[in-house]
């Protein structure tokens, strides 16, 4: 149990240092990870991660609550960063929850608010949509492809 606090505490404290490969390191090969914006699978989910590491967001983490009972855990964590091209700043609040397999996590749902997300980096239109299934199916679709253009670019 012990282990499994170590390897979370870890995962955030990479996080924090902006350490995809840390992060990513504590991921099972078979992992699958889920929020309101991704669902992936395997090396995805470090892509993800070195992803949101990379640029100038500003990004800092703070994270609390970690608690495992048997082959599950809980977090709290909050980022606090800037988004998109007009650098709009944001205050993420998420609930995470994983399982494990092989000492590795091999499953982990972030749980946020998206509507309050959309209202924060999207400005207007965040505001007036950011609730609505239109707009999140929008945002849904712009990070696949964000993603997809990052796990493909040159080296």
């Amino acid at each position: 149990m012990s282990d499994y606090i170590a390897l979370i505490e870890n995962f955030y404290t990479g996080f924090r240092a902006g350490e995809a490969s840390v992060m990513a390191a504590s991921y099972h090969p078979d992992a699958i990870f889920e929020d309101p914006v991704f669902k992936l699978r395997g090396d995805e989910i470090g892509d993800m991660w070195r992803m949101f590491c990379t640029g100038d967001n500003g990004v800092e983490i703070e994270y609390s609550g970690v608690a495992v009972v048997g082959e599950d855990a809980t977090a709290h964590w909050e980022a606090q960063y800037v988004f998109g091209p007009k650098r709009r700043p944001v205050h993420n609040r998420i609930d995470a929850t994983f399982k494990f397999t092989e000492g590795l996590i091999i499953h982990h749902r972030d749980d946020f608010d998206l509507a309050a997300w959309s209202r924060q980096a999207l400005g207007l239109p965040g505001k007036l949509f950011g609730s609505t299934a239109w707009l999140q199916t929008r945002v849904r679709d712009q990070a696949a492809h964000q993603l997809k253009r990052f796990r493909t670019r040159p080296d």
